[in-house]
């Protein structure tokens, strides 16, 4: 028998995050309202704070650095192979016809 893996919004984390901090509850006992697993919260709120709105990314979405370090790979992969077209040519023209 597997378990499946409960995912939560963004949404839903940063209303549990505030509030944890609004509520005066312990954030054992958020957890244990909220039906979320044990330190999910003080996570959530460890990121929050570290991360401010780059925080919870998501399935398919990267912070913005990760995105434009991904664009520069491509952009040098792109670079790489036209370079080694242009090698090629130079090796065939390079060589005198017979």
């Amino acid at each position: 028998m597997t378990k499946t893996r409960r995912t939560y919004t963004d949404e839903f984390k940063r209303e549990a995050v505030r509030l944890l901090e609004s509520s005066g509850k312990t954030a054992r006992q958020l957890e244990r309202e909220l039906g979320i697993g044990k330190t999910c919260l003080s996570r959530w709120k460890r990121e929050l704070e570290e991360k401010g709105e780059q925080a919870f990314p998501g399935q398919g979405r990267v912070p913005p650095e990760q995105e434009r370090m991904q664009e520069l790979e491509r952009e040098v992969e792109i670079l790489r192979q036209e370079r080694d077209i242009l090698k090629k040519a130079v090796a065939i023209f390079a060589h005198p016809r017979r």
